[in-house]
Order: structure tokens, then sequence, then C-alpha cells
């Protein structure tokens, strides 16, 4: 999934950013709130990942803003370990779950892996497509209880297409949910990890909308 991380700590920043990719995430890292919300309103995000200090104002601010023009994209807000009153504000200004500085990055993962699914409308993390069992908690797949091992972005385009289930993406969405800002897009790479998918999971898992895009059901 694409997920914006707004951090102006740079070592932790490029730490998270580098654990979040090394998962199969796209991800755009940004370190103010001007270069954030510039971000948040050119590209769609599975989540957010949401610093409230930041040196040219305030994360809550933004947050509230864009809560405020209805915008629901799923925001984790990061907060220092003795500032309850963030939570708190963060949590009323929308945020949908916190992490407490420092924070391990597997559990910001999972955190944000999660309100992703909740904001899909996939509260459990297992799903069953055909013969396939879609763990997206794990990011793992089963047919017929034989794990089938996928690479990070082979896992990113099921995980894109699980979540949109029952609709139809174009080749344009999945760019824009697959490849951060500065990532090199080649003009045939979703139909190549389609391609690679099938050859892996089964043919008829992923149906071919001639001239639409891509959907599972």
């Amino acid at each position: 999934m694409r997920i914006l991380l707004v951090e102006d700590g740079a070592e932790l920043g490029a730490a998270v950013a580098r654990h979040l990719r090394r998962a199969g995430h796209a991800v755009d890292h940004v370190a103010a709130c001007d270069e954030a919300e510039a971000a948040w309103l050119v590209a769609e995000y599975a989540a957010i990942l949401l610093d409230l200090g930041l040196p040219d104002g305030s994360g809550l601010d933004l947050l509230r803003e864009r809560r405020g023009a209805g915008d629901l994209t799923p925001v984790v807000i990061a907060t220092a370990y003795d500032q309850i009153s963030d939570r708190i504000s963060g949590l009323d200004a929308g945020a949908d779950d916190y992490v407490v500085k420092p924070y391990d990055p597997d559990e910001v993962e999972a955190r944000l892996r999660a309100v992703a699914r909740r904001a899909d409308g996939l509260a459990g993390s297992e799903i069953a497509i055909g013969p396939l069992v879609v763990d997206r908690a794990r990011a793992r797949v089963h047919r017929d209880g034989i794990e089938i091992r996928l690479t990070s972005r082979e896992w990113a385009v099921l995980d894109a297409l699980v979540a949109a289930r029952g609709r139809i993406l174009s080749r344009t969405v999945l760019e824009e949910r697959l490849f951060a800002f500065d990532d090199e897009v080649a003009g045939n790479a979703v139909e190549v990890y389609v391609s690679r998918l099938r050859s892996k999971i089964g043919r008829e898992v992923i149906e071919t909308r001639r001239g639409l895009g891509y959907s599972v059901s």
C-alpha cells in the first residue's frame, strides 16, 4: 500500500521509510506541514503516519483541516511519550490511532495496516477469494493450504485488488497506489505484475475488464 510518512527527524524518518519499503510499501517521506499538505492533496494514500511537531506548523492543525474538508484517509499520529494531551487532541481531531515515540517500526507498520483495513471495511485480516486465503495482516497468501511466495510488488498488487474487492481498478489507479513519487515506473509495470501474479495464484483469480482495469471478486 502507499503510505505518507510525515516526520521531520531525519534519522527516524529514514529508518521508518526504509523499514516500510522493505515490507513492500510505497512511501512518500516529507518533513514539514506544507510538504505533507501538498502530497496529501495530490496522491491517494492507504494510510498516513503523522508527526505532530513539525518545523513549519502543527500536524494536528493539518489533520483538523483535512478532516474538516471531508478527507477520511486513515491517520496514525506519532506523539511523545509524556504528551497524553496530544494523543487525546489527535484522536478528537480525527486520528484513527496513535503510536508513542520512540516506537517500534514493526508496530507502526501493523497499526498502519490495521487502520487501512478498517477503512476498506475489512476488519478481519483473512479473506477467502475463490481457492485463496489472503492474510492481509501477515502479507501471506495460501492456495489449498499451501503458501504461495510473492515478491513485495506482487503482494502490493494483490493487496490493492483485495482491498477494492468487487470494484475495478484501472492501471492508473493501481500505479497511484503502488508507487511513490520518486519511484521509476515502466509503462507496462502493472501488466507485468498482474501476469506474474496469475502464474502463481491462478489465472482465474484476477479478472481483466478490457479497457477498464482489473478486479477480484
